[in-house]
């Protein structure tokens, strides 16, 4: 095989790993570009909830389907206690609480927004399809009568709080007509995203109690969130048995059971999280369900056996949040391990560490990517000198080659022998020059997950028409659609100089002895192009800068050894 095919072949397989990554190392279904967060919904969240209202007329058909709450709630129904939500406001959130079921409702986050616009509301946690709200407690075997329905009693006057510093506690009670006490404990804090539960339960019966305390984390999983959690897993996940597991909603019909010592479990979205937490890492179980779009993630803890007149408390912290590596290893637990890059997590990880470090001093992450691309070319130049130096070699062999193949093209087998003795003699090695290209793919399949799932880069500007980094990048909005690209639609600038980079970077590379195999290498730059159209456009950004470099490296190579 001589080293047009070879290198012909390194082409076909970078492009081969880099399509068929979608297949092999995200979940399976069929294949869609990456959706983009500005006009879709991003991480099964509406982006707007009157777009939500209008997809979905009849939110009250959709119930968290855990089995153990009948019919959602609407506000009081008749012959229940009326019922208040209290509102909690700290620096970094807003949380609403009903007294009905003592249930978080609603979550919005100061820093963060629906979308890139001036005019977005403030990004919500809890979707509006989950009417019953999250982190709801219940029995699994329902010996706590009316506890799936109870209307708590806030141990506050007013229904608003605003919490500018400190903590505040407040206490939700419940007593069923069997003189069972319920007590949900809620301690705020201005400065964190952590929120302490505890639940203390009295036994006024005369009846034991020996049960298990079940805390749900539901999230809204539809078809549309299916097709984008191919690129950023959405779902049900957990830290089990001290490793980081995430559950398909496809995957609980096979298995919807998990034992095992739990630190945290709970739902992540693209960016976001909940998750409940017990004091210490204890012995519990996963119980897992998926039904009418929506997924459960029940955290299941046998209590200790409590007699009557005996009283018992159980400690969680819950978190409810944006996915920051930054903001999540600031806390003295595991719940950092819920930022996971799946197979290239040990490479990805310090990717975002190095870029967030260059954030702190210039803070601007499109200049942050510049510069890990910078640095990450700096690491790999002696692999990129050796690849490019082999190029040129081959092409002071190019004009013999010709002769080679003219001259035995009725003999393949001969030509191919005739090759090989050049390489010999020209101690020329074809392989050199792929090699370095095949080492470099896992750093790119590593900065795809990372720049794709970092939620440093949502909405994150860069400068003119790049307002967000998370999304393709579009100058202009067209009323019309373009084949290939999703919405909006516009002129993928960003993405044009990406191909016209590696149309040039062709250019720059010897040429293929057969024509025909020359015409299809011109054509990859087009293939590329139309590959990158709505990727993010911090992806896009390091494509474009690597290629600039790569041509530089490459043009230097060239003058030194020729």
């Amino acid at each position: 095989m001589d080293e047009q095919k070879r290198l012909l072949l390194a082409v076909v397989l970078s492009v081969v790993v880099l399509v068929g990554y979608q297949y092999f190392f995200t979940a399976p279904s069929e294949i869609n570009n990456p959706s983009q967060e500005v006009q879709n919904r991003e991480a099964g969240q509406s982006d707007n909830q009157a777009d939500t209202r209008a997809n979905n007329p009849n939110i009250s058909d959709y119930t968290n389907g855990t089995g153990n709450q009948s019919q959602a709630v609407q506000g009081n129904q008749p012959g229940m206690k009326d019922y208040r939500t209290i509102s909690v406001s700290t620096p970094l959130y807003e949380i609403a609480i009903s007294e009905h079921m003592a249930t978080v409702n609603s979550f919005e986050l100061k820093n963060y927004k629906e979308t890139n616009q001036e005019d977005s509301s403030l990004k919500q946690l809890v979707q509006e399809q989950l009417v019953n709200g999250t982190l709801s407690l219940s029995m699994e075997g329902g010996t706590i009568q009316g506890l799936d329905n109870a209307v708590y009693t806030a141990g506050i006057d007013m229904a608003s709080v605003n919490l500018s510093q400190g903590e505040k506690t407040i206490v939700f009670s419940w007593v069923n007509p069997q003189g069972i006490s319920v007590k949900k404990i809620f301690t705020f804090r201005a400065d964190s995203f952590l929120i302490d539960c505890n639940i203390l339960i009295q036994n006024g019966s005369g009846m034991p109690v020996n049960d298990a305390i079940v805390i749900t984390v539901p999230g809204f999983y539809d078809e549309e969130i299916k097709k984008q959690s191919r690129f950023a897993f959405q779902g049900p996940i957990a830290y089990i048995n001290d490793k980081y597991e995430d559950i398909a909603p496809d995957d609980i019909e096979d298995q919807d059971t998990f034992n095992g010592t739990i630190d945290w479990a709970g739902y992540s979205t693209r960016y976001f999280m909940t998750a409940v937490m017990p004091k210490a890492a204890v012995k519990a179980k996963l119980k897992l369900s998926y039904a009418n779009d929506i997924v459960t993630n029940q955290f299941v803890q046998k209590m200790d056996r409590l007699d009557p007149g005996k009283q018992g408390q159980y400690d969680y912290t819950y978190y409810i949040g944006p996915k920051s590596y930054k903001i999540l290893s600031g806390y003295d637990n595991n719940l950092k391990k819920a930022i996971n890059f799946g197979w290239f997590d040990i490479i990805a990880k310090p990717l975002l560490i190095t870029m967030n470090t260059i954030h702190d001093f210039i803070p601007n992450y499109g200049i942050a990517i510049i510069l890990l691309t910078i640095l990450i070319k700096l690491i790999f130049w002696p692999l990129g000198t050796k690849s490019y130096k082999s190029m040129n070699e081959m092409k002071k062999v190019q004009p013999l080659m010709m002769e080679l193949r003219e001259k035995y093209k009725d003999d393949k087998t001969r030509m191919n022998q005739e090759v090989m003795g050049l390489y010999k003699t020209y101690k020329v090695n074809p392989a050199s020059g792929c090699l370095p290209l095949l080492v470099q793919m896992p750093i790119f399949f590593a900065l795809y997950r990372m720049l794709y799932q970092a939620i440093e880069l949502r909405h994150a500007p860069f400068f003119g028409w790049i307002a967000d980094l998370s999304a393709p990048d579009r100058l202009f909005s067209f009323n019309f659609a373009i084949p290939m690209m999703q919405e909006p639609y516009g002129i993928p600038v960003l993405t044009l100089l990406m191909g016209a980079s590696f149309l040039l970077q062709q250019k720059m590379t010897p040429t293929a002895g057969d024509p025909m195999q020359a015409k299809m290498m011109m054509l990859m730059p087009i293939f590329m192009t139309v590959l990158f159209i709505n990727f993010p456009a911090g992806l896009v950004l390091y494509m474009f800068v690597n290629n600039i470099i790569s041509m530089g490296q490459q043009y230097y190579t060239q003058k030194k050894f020729s």
